[in-house]
């Protein structure tokens, strides 16, 4: 899934406000007491005959309203934590991000999910699935336990779902096939659906192909709580896949009365661990606890107030002030807290399996030529980037698959690795073929594009003066809040608005090549956002290659030597003959976590704040 990192005045104000909102609420009420209250009083008398004025002190006793004592509200134990950015959707149909999906992961459940620290497949809504000798169906048992609710934001209330006979509405198979479906629907317009391609049909019927329709896809309840799915090839990988989001089941009743705004507060009906409570767009997002899912008592944590903090160094300051539990080290602070006792006692610096890269949008002149990419991937020293920019012990990437997936290359045994000379030669050969100088080159306007961050900005200057040290070239940098980035860079967006270059991540959905080079880079059957192979500029369509034909090989493939060698051959291919993008590194995770929040860092999936824990004491006493 792809992965993002985490007007002075207005952004000031805009930070304010939200540490404000991160404060504890307090209730603040009246009461009656008794109090006497001293006053002079004049009144005319009528003494001897003579009418006279008295004035005299009275002191009488009134009941009055005065402010109580502020009673703190008791929000029970919260994880104050940071989206990063606004969240683009919690549609499970349309996420492709890791701030979406987290939200997704812990609001509705999937048939399976992945270990916290193996990344194994375990069962989830599932309890347990067969699979035909030829490998081709899979036949998942669910629970029959795990309600739809509707939290009601105005009265703090969780409801169980009922349907129009007010007959408690449970998850079913029902809603699996409808979820899945759903996103194969190209009427959802769903960039993730390709993920299900190996589901039979699933692939025409996305793609409009004529004669097939969308009630051809291989997915049915054989009853209310049993769900086969028919496949194209045998993929042992699949019961991964049955799991994620874009496979949940949705609450067909929610999504036909309300449309789009189906995911807002107060209308979506959720299945997982945790409801939305409130979705302030741009602002917070707020998940309570679902008292009635099954397995409610499990979970610590009663709420995750969630802020959308762009800029690495004010959430960085939010955690000193202890008004985040948890969050990433930006760059420039990376010395201090390794060299701080306290912060580097908090401190986890671990490999985790993303990649960092810059994608070539492969149809946009002068990046059509892979001569001029492969100067441009050449020109990257990525350990000097890591050692003097990063600084996270992240690891060189020159594939993109990171150690721990099955099929990955070893780090560096494959793809192009920084050499200056080459790079040179490479970029000088194509000006000379094209009567070009340096010059004329640069008059291209070679832009570089990356979601606002700065962390990626850091990158971005850094990688920015090499280009121009090493090659002699100018390239213009550009960055785009995270919702609107991931439409430019899109494969269909018109050519002229698409960078030239642009950022990316990836991190692993499963643990198996084919959610790397097959999905993410196939230019038939997966994203595709380098624009390989295009027959229009918009990149509508595309033909196969060399590469192609191997992802696609390999994933069909059963025996396990064969699939590593086919994805080692389609690594090579896209990195060193097609440089088809620039793999620069493997992620680490570098975050401090406060001393009373216990979690993990799942290996494949979202953030499952349901298995957090918080020791309230502890974080009550520190925020005295």
């Amino acid at each position: 899934m792809l992965k993002k990192t985490g007007l002075l005045l207005f952004a000031l104000m805009l930070v304010g406000a939200l540490l404000v909102a991160c404060q504890p609420e307090t209730i603040t009420e009246t009461v009656e007491v008794p109090v006497e209250v001293t006053r002079v009083v004049t009144e005319t008398v009528v003494e001897e005959g003579e009418t006279v004025e008295v004035t005299r002190v009275v002191t009488e006793t009134v009941v009055e309203e005065v402010p109580a004592e502020p009673v703190m509200e008791d929000k029970g134990v919260v994880l104050n934590w940071n989206f990063s950015t606004e969240p683009p959707t919690i549609d499970p149909s349309l996420a492709t991000d890791t701030t979406s999906v987290d939200i997704v992961f812990n609001t509705f459940m999937g048939l399976t999910s992945s270990d916290p620290v193996t990344g194994d497949v375990i069962p989830n809504l599932a309890t347990d699935w067969d699979i035909s000798d030829d490998g081709l169906e899979y036949t998942f048992h669910m629970r029959d336990d795990i309600p739809w609710v509707h939290y009601d934001p105005t009265t703090g209330e969780t409801t169980q779902v009922v349907d129009e006979e007010g007959n408690p509405r449970f998850v079913t198979a029902n809603d699996v096939v409808y979820g899945v479906k759903r996103t194969i629907d190209p009427a959802t317009a769903s960039t993730y659906a390709y993920v299900l391609y190996n589901i039979k049909n699933a692939a025409p019927v996305n793609t409009g192909e004529e004669g097939v329709t969308i009630d051809d896809v291989g997915v049915e309840a054989i009853d209310d709580f049993t769900v086969k799915f028919t496949l194209e090839n045998p993929a042992g990988y699949f019961p991964s896949i049955a799991g994620m989001w874009v496979a949940n089941p949705q609450p067909q009743w929610a999504i036909d009365e309300w449309g789009n705004k189906w995911t807002e507060a107060g209308l979506i009906n959720t299945s997982g661990p945790y409801v939305l409570e409130e979705w302030v767009h741009g602002g917070n997002l707020t998940l309570v606890k679902n008292p009635l899912w099954p397995d409610a008592d499990s979970v610590q944590i009663d709420r995750i107030e969630g802020v959308m903090i762009t800029e690495d160094s004010t959430a960085f300051a939010m955690y000193e002030n202890n008004e985040l539990d948890t969050t990433g080290v930006p760059q420039a602070e990376i010395d201090r807290v390794k060299a701080d006792p306290v912060l580097g006692a908090e401190l986890l610096n671990a490999p985790t399996p993303c990649t960092y890269y810059y994608g070539f949008v492969n149809n946009k002149p002068p990046m059509d030529d892979a001569r001029v990419r492969r100067a441009f991937v050449q020109a990257v020293d990525r350990q000097s980037l890591i050692d003097n920019v990063t600084k996270g012990n992240q690891i060189p990437a020159t594939t993109l698959a990171p150690p721990g997936i099955f099929g990955a290359p070893e780090p560096g045994t494959l793809g192009l690795a920084s050499d200056a000379e080459a790079a040179q030669a490479s970029l000088q050969e194509y000006l000379d073929e094209k009567g070009m100088t340096i010059d004329d080159f640069n008059a291209l306007g070679i832009t570089l594009m990356h979601n606002t961050s700065e962390g990626h900005a850091n990158i971005a200057a850094a990688i920015q003066q090499m280009w121009k040290d090493t090659l002699g070239v100018d390239v213009k940098v550009e960055n785009q809040e995270w919702k609107v980035y991931l439409e430019t860079v899109g494969k269909t967006t018109p050519i002229e608005e698409a960078p030239h270059i642009f950022r990316m991540g990836w991190c692993a959905d499963y643990a198996d090549e084919n959610n790397w080079v097959h999905e993410v880079f196939n230019a038939q059957a997966g994203a595709n956002r380098l624009r390989r192979n295009c027959t229009d500029a918009n990149c509508s369509d595309s033909t196969a290659s060399e590469f192609d034909d191997l992802t696609v090989q390999a994933g069909i493939e059963q025996d396990p030597a064969i699939r590593t060698e086919l994805y080692a051959q389609a690594e090579e291919i896209l990195a060193a003959e097609e440089a088809a993008y620039i793999p620069i590194y493997h992620y680490t995770t570098v975050q401090v976590n406060k001393p009373w929040l216990t979690r993990n860092n799942p290996p494949v999936g979202g953030n499952d704040f349901f298995r957090w824990t918080i020791d309230a004491d502890a974080k009550a006493a520190a925020s005295q």
